[in-house]
């Protein structure tokens, strides 16, 4: 009699739970997510900048002298062969593909005489920690995607990790000038870097002094620690082998560049190139 004095919309306590059906918590939760994508404040992609030059440090991470240095290399460059290598650094670019934006950014300044799209972007977002050397048709026979690949990874990726934006971006631009200038039979001044930053070696000459020491602790009571002294001392010295940073050069023949001197005015590329996270 209790139960049915109670209200006729009312469930009973002793009821069984309604299941919701899994098909309608798929649609809901597809809802919910779309939702939340469509409200969400979109980033606004950060527009194409006026090129101020042959450096253009607008996120301000390269200090006085190495945008010195880097203008010389470069100003070289351009002063024999006609040909623009562009350094370009960016706070962030809003979200933007950066090998896209990379490209457009290259099309945009027209880097390279129009035609023969012989120019070079060295570009660097700081924010999403990206860069990209972003190559003109004209280039990409002397700087195809695996040789800009060896500059990227042997002389930038390790100095621009540990935020070394200055000698990173140097040393990315001298490596790709002195290949440019190697292939129109020229020397662009300057010295690559030989040798890996110490804390990426001393791992390494620490491994023989550990194996030496396990050896002294098991053999040390026949022959005494003494007796690998000589060892120790060889083994943990330095000596010519290769590094990360060793300069290997960048043999071949490449011929030598045709036609008229460019600089700017209308310049392409085709997405040529190498970049990378950092």
């Amino acid at each position: 009699m209790a139960n049915s004095s109670l209200h006729p919309f009312i469930p009973s306590l002793n009821a069984a739970p309604q299941k919701i059906p899994l098909k309608r918590i798929i649609i809901l939760s597809v809802i919910l997510l779309l939702s939340a994508i469509l409200l969400s404040p979109a980033r606004a992609e950060r527009p194409i900048p006026k090129r101020t030059g042959l450096v253009n440090d607008f996120a301000n991470v390269v200090s006085p002298a190495y945008k010195q240095k880097i203008a010389a290399v470069t100003g070289e460059l351009l002063q024999k062969t006609g040909i623009p290598v562009v350094v370009v650094t960016m706070p962030d670019i809003g979200g933007a593909e950066y090998n896209e934006y990379a490209n457009r950014l290259y099309n945009a300044w027209g880097i390279g005489k129009k035609g023969d799209d012989k120019g070079v972007l060295i570009f660097v977002s700081v924010k999403e920690r990206k860069m990209r050397i972003e190559t003109g048709y004209g280039v990409e026979g002397i700087l195809p995607d695996g040789r800009v690949g060896e500059i990227r990874d042997r002389y930038m990726i390790p100095y621009l990790k540990h935020d070394k934006f200055s000698e990173g971006l140097y040393a990315g631009a001298l490596a790709v000038a002195q290949v440019i200038g190697k292939a129109a039979g020229i020397q662009i001044a300057g010295q690559l870097p030989k040798k890996a930053d110490k804390e990426e070696t001393v791992g390494f000459s620490l491994f023989p002094i550990l194996i030496i020491l396990i050896i002294l602790m098991l053999v040390g009571k026949r022959r005494g620690w003494l007796f690998f002294l000589p060892f120790l001392f060889g083994l943990s010295g330095g000596g010519s082998g290769s590094s990360r940073y060793g300069s290997g050069g960048f043999g071949g023949s490449f011929g030598s560049f045709g036609g008229g001197f460019g600089g700017f005015g209308g310049g392409m590329s085709g997405g040529g190139g190498a970049g990378g996270g950092f």
